[in-house]
């Protein structure tokens, strides 16, 4: 059944541009929305653009004052980590963005019921994941309860629903049902530390996560692909 109406978080990574193309084919609007939060990887905004022309969805990029989320790898706060000795998962890394997904979450749902949106998309990954606690089971449940009982739709039993449909997905699960919808993952940029012209550095912890699972989905990078 084709819905009418969803909001969809895209940061212009892989992940995001997979929930994209899932939520293009349950709604027939989705409206996205990307953030500028003072990020060092900001080539992924173009990337974001890109890739809601290339689905036909309108784009919306919010900014967000960059002293929100200091402190953080990607916000300037110390080197972004390249080395293979430390597992991924293995703790909380300097990698993680105070809060992030809580903001982009309650800016999401704002401009949901704004639009009369009946859900709001995100690409939180529990599997191949970073250990970032905001991209856990428990906390898409908590903000869905929240959804429910901190907005006027929600009160009136038209409850705006929080979903993260790669929650449970693999990396490599994610690229085949991202390739069997069509996503041009050339679009997409994943690097936390991208150079001059956008393209990844392929030893930051996102790249390693990115190449493993084009690696198990026996699938090649276009982006990697392009670099040689």
């Amino acid at each position: 059944m084709t819905h009418h109406n969803a909001v969809v978080c895209v940061s212009g990574g892989l992940d995001s541009a997979t929930v994209l193309a899932m939520a293009s084919a349950e709604f027939s609007k989705c409206l996205a929305l990307s953030f500028d939060y003072g990020q060092r990887h900001r080539h992924e905004l173009a990337c974001a653009a890109a890739l809601c022309a290339s689905m036909g969805h309108e784009h919306r990029i919010i900014q967000i004052d960059p002293r929100i989320m200091s402190g953080s790898a990607l916000t300037g706060g110390g080197d972004v980590p390249k080395t293979a000795d430390v597992e991924i998962g293995q703790g909380i890394p300097d990698t993680y963005v105070p809060a992030r997904n809580t903001v982009f979450l309650a800016m999401g749902l704002a401009v949901a019921e704004v639009e009369h949106a009946e859900a709001v998309y995100i690409g939180a990954n529990a599997v191949d994941y970073s250990g970032y606690p905001d991209c856990r089971p428990e906390f898409i449940e908590a903000f869905d309860r929240l959804a429910t009982l901190a907005t006027r739709s929600g009160v009136e039993g038209r409850p705006i629903r929080i979903l993260a449909p790669l929650l449970s997905m693999t990396k490599a699960d994610i690229i085949r049902e991202g390739v069997r919808l069509g996503v041009d993952y050339g679009l997409t940029s994943s690097c936390y530390d991208p150079g001059s012209d956008g393209g990844p550095c392929q030893m930051c912890e996102s790249c390693r996560l990115r190449a493993k699972g084009f690696e198990d989905a026996d699938r090649v990078d276009p982006l990697v692909e392009t670099v040689r």
